[in-house]
């Protein structure tokens, strides 16, 4: 079965916006030769935009099994146009407890447009698996839209929860009160939250430098 390469109007308009902050935050002098999970690759476009304008990172993307052959498609193209720090996407199922498919120690984590499509269990195991598995000082970059105090930042955005819990109560926009728990008991403290076009936000995570 011929599969068709999949594209998301919303990777196209974000990914500017989004390397920018990448670029400072996982920089060539403190991450060169670092890995860098994706969680949640969708598309591949993501992966395949980033991955050859951050040439010093060696970049894992990510996804459930049946997203990965549209995924291909991007990561592909991009490796035979020269992004060799561009891996190949494999399977991960946050929920999966062990991982499997990840052996490899990772440096940095981003995740895009997952935590509000995502369950919240899947969540809170997103942020409990990274907190085992990223090192101290490693970062987790997590874009979307999100609430502030029960609030949200836009009318778009308001909206756009509805739609979401109408078609799936387990979805929708986080508050930001709600995660910060989480990812204080995963051992991550947040260190930055960037506004970006569209309402959306690019919430930086950090697990502290270990105290001797």
């Amino acid at each position: 079965m011929q599969v068709s390469k999949p594209f998301s109007q919303a990777c196209e308009n974000n990914k500017g916006p989004i390397l920018a902050v990448l670029q400072e935050v996982l920089s060539e002098s403190s991450y060169t030769n670092a890995r860098v999970l994706e969680i949640g690759s969708g598309t591949g476009q993501h992966a395949a935009y980033f991955a050859p304008r951050l040439p010093w990172l060696s970049w894992q993307p990510t996804d459930q099994a049946h997203y990965l052959p549209g995924c291909r498609l991007w990561i592909e193209e991009a490796r035979a146009a020269g992004a060799d720090n561009l891996q190949q996407p494999r399977v991960l199922d946050v929920l999966e407890p062990k991982w499997p498919e990840l052996e490899m120690q990772m440096q940095a984590a981003y995740s895009a447009n997952t935590a509000h499509i995502m369950p919240w269990p899947a969540v809170e195991a997103m942020f409990h698996g990274l907190g085992q598995r990223l090192p101290a000082q490693g970062y987790f970059c997590l874009y979307g839209p999100f609430r502030y105090s029960g609030q949200h930042t836009s009318e778009s955005n308001e909206n756009f929860d509805r739609h979401l819990r109408q078609q799936d109560p387990g979805m929708g926009i986080r508050d930001l009160d709600i995660l910060e728990p989480l990812a204080s008991a995963a051992g991550f403290k947040l260190t930055a939250d960037h506004a970006l076009p569209a309402n959306n936000r690019l919430l930086i995570w950090q697990k502290p430098a270990t105290i001797f």
